[in-house]
């Protein structure tokens, strides 16, 4: 099947009939859009359409299109993520780019939610309490970056600046890695998306992607998640983020 016939598929398939703002005024930009997302991103790599989903969803959130959402939840849940699953998105990337711009996304979201009648809230996932979410957030860490490395890096941090490593463990890994609705390796995944979609971030980045390695996410979803990428934040961001990838894991001769 040729790269036209793919997208047209894969466009009903995942879109419906769901149409972008310039179908009828900028024809060009609209086919070389889908072709290149749909044709040619879209079939590269071994990413779930599940897992292209929520790559999608973040990538569209950390770069602040949050008006582009109404469409991928549509086409999200045409692929079968539930709720849940896309509400836990904004859990996950909410500590790095801040709670604004998450909250932005969940209110998009739930508009959506609410045309569908979907009830909420939804259930809650959180599996902390207010005494234990500081030590099953460092707990996480060390699964994810090893003990040494957590435990140097605390020790590392000046008197004065200590609480920012508290905040970390406690509100970023405990409040957050520690819920249900997404496993460890898909919310470790999309940490690594959406500093990839924030860019400058690249030593965050560096770590993350061996997190990600650690956890058993192979190098290959790596670079199939930040393939999705390109299409929402460009090939600078994503050869930049391309570049930490091979630094962190090398390509085999």
């Amino acid at each position: 099947m040729d790269r036209i016939k793919i997208t047209e598929q894969r466009l009903q398939e995942i879109y419906g009939e769901l149409k972008t703002p310039v179908v009828n005024t900028n024809p060009d930009f609209d086919n070389i859009l889908h072709s290149f997302l749909m044709g040619d991103v879209w079939s590269y790599g071994n990413l779930t359409d599940r897992q292209r989903m929520l790559v999608t969803i973040t990538a569209m959130t950390a770069t602040k299109n949050q008006n582009a959402l109404p469409v991928q939840v549509e086409a999200a849940m045409n692929m079968g993520l539930t709720p849940v699953e896309i509400t836990e998105i904004f859990h996950q990337i909410a500590p790095y780019i801040g709670f604004p711009d998450a909250m932005k996304g969940l209110v998009t979201v739930n508009q959506v939610f609410v045309q569908k009648a979907i009830q909420l809230p939804l259930p809650s996932q959180s599996t902390t309490t207010e005494e234990n979410r500081s030590a099953r957030g460092l707990q996480v860490q060390k699964d994810i970056f090893g003990e040494d490395n957590i435990n140097k890096m605390q020790t590392a941090a000046l008197e004065r600046q200590k609480h920012i490593q508290e905040y970390l463990s406690a509100f970023c890994f405990g409040d957050t890695y520690t819920r249900d609705g997404l496993n460890l390796q898909d919310r470790e995944m999309l940490t690594m998306v959406v500093l990839a979609c924030l860019g400058g971030c690249e030593p965050q980045l560096k770590g993350h992607i061996q997190g990600n390695i650690n956890i058993g996410n192979s190098k290959e979803t790596l670079l199939g998640a930040l393939t999705q990428c390109i299409p929402f934040i460009g090939f600078p961001r994503t050869l930049n983020a391309v570049s930490c990838l091979n630094e962190v894991v090398p390509e085999k001769q």
